[in-house]
């Protein structure tokens, strides 16, 4: 279960699509493609037009897509939840453990 966190840099982006707090989140305010980049996690949800507050350096809470262990390599799944590092682009580190889909873990972000 996630504990807190330490955002070092904070962002904003305008939405361009509806965003999820806890998810990943592009540069230009879009969901990110599986396995893919992000520029960091939505610090709160936001419609299209918004203007969501946006994680890029340090550790933030996260959605898992899956079960993580600690320290695991994470990359993204479709909706822009965090998994287990597959084959995609490794964009945090799980500073925390999840059993099951849909829990909030603390991640490191990693510059991608």
């Amino acid at each position: 279960m996630a504990q807190g966190s330490n955002p070092l840099l904070t962002i904003s982006v305008i939405a361009t699509t509806a965003l999820t707090q806890a998810r990943a989140v592009t540069g230009v305010g879009a969901l990110p493609a599986a396995a893919g980049r992000c520029l960091g996690v939505a610090r709160t949800s936001g419609a299209i037009g918004d203007r969501v507050p946006v994680d890029v350096d340090g550790t933030s809470i996260a959605e898992a897509g899956a079960a993580i262990a600690v320290d695991a390599a994470l990359e993204l799944d479709a909706t822009g939840r965090f998994i287990t590092k597959a084959s995609g682009v490794t964009v945090a580190r799980a500073l925390s453990a999840a059993t099951a889909a849909g829990q909030m873990i603390e991640v490191l972000l990693i510059a991608n």
